[in-house]
Parts: C-alpha cells; sequence; structure tokens
C-alpha cells in the first residue's frame, strides 16, 4: 500500500527516517567533498542559501567550512532530522515551498543538489523557483544546479518504462510521459509477505531548458560540468553541475 500525502509533500516521516541512507553513493565521504568544496569557492565570503535542504547531507558540512548557511525546505520530517546532527541544530531553516518561499538577507550562493529542481513539477514551478534565487541572490552570486540529463534516449519506442533496481524482494522504475515531460520514480517492497508501493512525481528538465529559465530570471550561464569534479559536460554527460551568475550592475 502507499503513503498518504501529508503536508510534509512526498518527504513525511518514513522517508525521512530512512533517507540517511551510508551505502549510497550519494552519502560517500569523498562524493559529498567535492561537493562541499565547489560549493564553499563559489560561497567565497558570503553566505549560501540552499533549497531542499532536506537532513543537511551537504549543509551541515558546508556550514563545518565556516559558511552561513540557511535552508529552504516544505518537509518538516526532513529538517527535524537536520537539527538533530551535530552543527544542524545552528542553522536556520524557512519551511515552505523553494520556488515561492523567501529568506532574509542577500546571499553569494544558492543551490540546488541531487536532481531537486524536478521536484518541482510544472515548468511555471520551476521558472518561478529561478527568479525566487534571483531574488536572494547579491549581484556576482551564483545558482548552482546539479541535475541529470533525461535519459530518454534508453527508452525503446513506444515503451514508458525505465527499471533502474531488480532484485528477489525489491524493484525501481522510472516512469515518463514525453508529452508533459513528467515522470515518477516508483518503488515496490515486499517484506514479510506486505507489499509497500511508493511514488515520487517529478518533472524533468533539459539543461537548455534551464538556461533559458535562467535568462528569463535576469542570470546568464557561467559554467557547465558534468559533474562535481569539473569534468567537461558532452553528448554522453548522465547529468550536469550548472551555475548561472547574477551580472553585476
Amino acid at each position: 500500500m502507499g503513503e498518504q500525502l501529508g503536508e510534509d509533500g512526498y518527504f513525511g516521516e518514513s522517508v525521512a527516517a530512512t533517507y540517511d541512507d551510508p551505502s549510497s553513493a550519494m552519502f560517500a565521504e569523498d562524493a559529498v567533498a567535492r561537493t562541499v568544496d565547489l560549493l564553499a569557492a563559489l560561497a567565497g565570503e558570503g553566505r549560501a542559501l540552499e533549497l531542499g535542504i532536506g537532513t543537511g547531507r551537504i549543509a551541515v558540512p558546508l556550514a563545518m567550512r565556516g559558511v552561513p548557511v540557511h535552508g529552504i525546505d516544505l518537509s518538516r520530517a526532513m529538517v527535524a532530522r537536520l537539527k538533530e546532527k551535530p552543527g544542524g541544530e545552528s542553522i536556520d531553516v524557512t519551511i515552505g515551498d523553494f520556488a515561492t518561499a523567501k529568506a532574509e538577507g542577500a546571499f553569494s550562493l544558492a543551490y540546488l543538489v541531487f536532481n531537486t529542481i524536478m521536484n518541482l513539477t510544472s515548468q511555471e514551478e520551476q521558472v518561478a523557483c529561478f527568479r525566487n534565487v534571483a531574488d536572494h541572490l547579491e549581484p556576482g552570486g551564483c545558482f548552482v544546479i546539479e541535475c541529470h540529463v533525461p535519459e530518454l534516449r534508453r527508452l525503446p519506442h513506444g515503451e514508458e518504462v525505465l527499471p533502474f533496481r531488480v532484485g528477489e524482494s525489491s524493484w525501481a522504475y522510472d516512469r515518463y510521459d514525453v508529452s508533459t515531460q513528467l515522470m515518477s520514480s516508483n518503488y515496490i517492497e515486499v517484506v514479510d509477505g506486505r507489499v509497500d508501493f511508493r511514488t515520487f512525481p517529478f518533472r524533468y528538465v533539459w539543461p537548455a531548458e534551464l538556461d533559458l529559465m535562467a535568462q528569463l530570471a535576469g542570470l546568464r550561464l557561467r559554467d557547465r560540468w558534468q559533474d562535481w569534479t569539473r569534468a567537461p559536460f558532452g553528448h554522453e554527460s548522465a547529468g550536469h553541475v550548472s551555475v548561472w551568475e547574477k551580472p553585476a550592475p
């Protein structure tokens, strides 16, 4: 049976309780360090704003590097896990939709990691997010997005489902609607004869489309890499780390 949608959206208590998975590649020490190194360099002496701060996977080590971090997140359950971590209690968080919620002051850096821009499930919301970020950035400030490139080339003609995990008692797959750019990640697990099903809706978005959203918000592309190592982005890249800049007057 599926999880009922509550005030925390799709990231309620059951998701928050298991989100920090040390076996996941995204929590690997070197992966976190590469991300934090680049973000700290971009933040400089200024403040950082993390949209979708969650449990603080990046925010906590970034703050420990001396960068003041403020977060925005809709899920109180995820933020509660952040506050339980050493150093997390000192990070201020605004509860709300990061497409529209406001934080006080100006920032030299805003960032969205691990495909979180796709949690906004309409183009209008994604455009609003860029405008919201532009309002928060000081001149010369940067907006960073880490996102995968849609895997439509792997989708056979006439098909809409791509499995990404197949096991004896658990399965996971993405379902795509290419007419709307809507997709969902779906998880099925069988435990003691009980079937648990979870689904998370997304809107996939192309790098060029993000560039246009940035332009509408008055931002310009500064850099785009394949990943946090700053490897060159090319037509075979599975993901990208993009940096847009708010021009100085």
